[in-house]
C-alpha cells in the first residue's frame, strides 16, 4: 500500500510539474524569442519589411523577430513594458512621445518614410475605382467600406481625413467598417466583407494584391502626411544589432525595397 501511494505521489508531482510548465509556457511568449532582434513595425510595413527582415538576415546572419500590428496599439504595449528592440510606428508621433518619457535610445529617432493611401477594390468590382476616385465611395451598390480604426491606426486617422477633405465622410459613415490595422482592413476587402476600401499604398503595390486589386491614389494634400518614424527602445538588451538594421533599411538595399512599395523616402 505504501508503495502505491509513493507512485501516486510521484505521478502527481509530476502532472503538476508538467501543468506549471504549460502555465509558464503560456505567460511568458517574449522566452522564445531571447536572442532574436524583435521589431515591432506598423502594419503598413507588412510586405515591404518581410522581404527587408529577409534580405538583412541572408545578409547579416541575424534572426530577426517582426510582429506586426498597429501602431498605437504597439505604443501602449511599449509604455507597459513590452520587450521590443525596435519600434517603427506609421504616425512618427508615438515614437516622438516615447523619447519624451525617456524610453528610447538617445538620438535613434529616425523618420523613415512617408505613406500613401488608396482606394482600393478587388479587380473583380464592378466600381470604376481607377476613374471615379473617392467618389466611388457614394455608388449605390456599396454597402460596406473598410478602413483602419481611427483611434489607433494612423492609415484609419488619414483615411478619415481624406473623407472630410472631399465632404464624403458624413455621408457614408454609417457604411464605414473598421479593421484592427491597416492589414485586417485589406483583408476585409479582399476576403469580400467590404466592398472598397481605403488602404495603404504600400499594400497595394504587393504583388499579390496588385494582381487581385485595383486602385485609386489619393492625392498627398488632401491629409495630413504620414510621416513615418522609428526609434531603438532604450529596455531593448540588442541595441548595436538594432543600430545595425536601421543602418541596413538606410542603405541602397533597404531603400530600393521601400522605395518598390510606394514610400516617399527621406534624402
Amino acid at each position: 500500500m505504501k508503495l502505491v501511494m509513493s507512485r501516486r505521489s510521484i505521478l502527481n508531482l509530476s502532472g503538476r510539474w508538467a501543468m506549471a510548465m504549460v502555465l509558464v509556457a503560456l505567460w511568458t511568449p517574449w522566452t522564445a524569442w531571447a536572442g532574436d532582434l524583435t521589431i515591432a513595425a506598423a502594419s503598413d510595413l507588412n510586405f515591404a519589411f518581410k522581404e527587408l527582415v529577409g534580405e538583412y538576415e541572408k545578409k547579416t546572419g541575424e534572426r530577426v523577430k517582426l510582429t506586426l500590428g498597429s501602431s498605437g496599439n504597439f505604443f501602449s504595449q511599449i509604455q507597459n513594458g513590452a520587450p521590443f528592440d525596435l519600434y517603427f510606428s506609421a504616425d512618427i508621433a508615438y515614437p516622438k512621445k516615447l523619447e519624451d518619457t525617456g524610453l528610447t535610445v538617445p538620438g535613434s529617432l529616425y523618420k523613415y518614410a512617408v505613406g500613401r493611401i488608396v482606394v482600393w477594390t478587388l479587380s473583380g468590382s464592378t466600381l470604376p475605382v481607377e476613374n471615379r476616385g473617392i467618389e466611388v465611395l457614394l455608388d449605390p451598390s456599396v454597402k460596406k467600406i473598410a478602413i483602419a480604426n481611427p483611434k489607433h491606426a494612423p492609415y484609419g486617422r488619414a483615411a478619415v481625413s481624406a473623407m472630410d477633405h472631399f465632404k464624403l465622410h458624413e455621408r457614408v459613415k454609417d457604411k464605414l467598417v473598421l479593421g484592427e490595422n491597416i492589414s485586417q482592413t485589406a483583408q476585409f476587402i479582399e476576403s469580400g466583407a467590404s466592398d472598397v476600401g481605403i488602404i495603404a499604398l504600400s499594400l497595394a503595390l504587393a504583388p499579390a494584391m496588385k494582381a487581385n486589386g485595383k486602385y485609386w491614389e489619393i492625392p498627398a494634400d488632401a491629409h495630413p502626411p504620414l510621416e513615418q518614424g522609428a526609434v531603438i527602445l532604450k529596455s531593448s538588451s540588442n541595441q548595436d544589432r538594432a543600430k545595425s538594421f536601421l543602418e541596413f533599411l538606410k542603405g541602397p538595399e533597404g531603400r530600393t525595397i521601400m522605395t518598390r512599395y510606394g514610400f516617399t523616402l527621406p534624402s
